[in-house]
């Protein structure tokens, strides 16, 4: 999905907000990386449209639109990324030997999160979690 099959402009607009030029460019230069795109990437695209908007404007609008839930951010090998926010939430298993990603839906972690709810009386609230391990082929070569 992309920001531009969402009506974000009505979405900030309930929330007391604009969306402003800045902000456009920004959701559409996360868009435009097409799943996780970095800081640089994101602030090379905005750049390379409005050499005007500094990083800092890129970080500020950053954090405002995770905070509407429009778009989720996740450190996936040591450096934060961003993505566009679904309709469901997603996860990602991350292989620290070969740096596999595999994206895995919210049904696969249900029952550990209705867990956690259970045993310890706390909601877990994640929508873009990574989870670090091993793949089946870097395993097979450490054993």
């Amino acid at each position: 999905m992309t920001h531009t099959t969402s009506d974000y402009a009505t979405r900030i607009r309930r929330s007391g907000f604009r969306l402003t030029p800045q902000r456009q460019l920004i959701l559409d230069a996360v868009c435009e990386g097409g799943g996780h795109t970095t800081i640089e990437e994101i602030c090379a695209r905005v750049q390379a449209k409005a050499p005007s908007i500094n990083r800092s404007t890129v970080y500020r609008n950053l954090e405002f639109l995770q905070r509407l839930h429009l778009i989720v951010a996740a450190e996936i090998g040591g450096e934060t990324v961003y993505e566009i926010a679904h309709n469901r939430h997603h996860h990602h298993l991350l292989c620290q030997g070969c740096g596999r990603q595999i994206e895995i839906g919210e049904e696969a972690l249900a029952s550990a999160l209705t867990a956690i709810l259970r045993d310890y009386d706390f909601l877990v609230l994640a929508d873009h979690l990574v989870l670090r391990g091993l793949c089946g082929p870097c395993r097979a070569q450490t054993e």
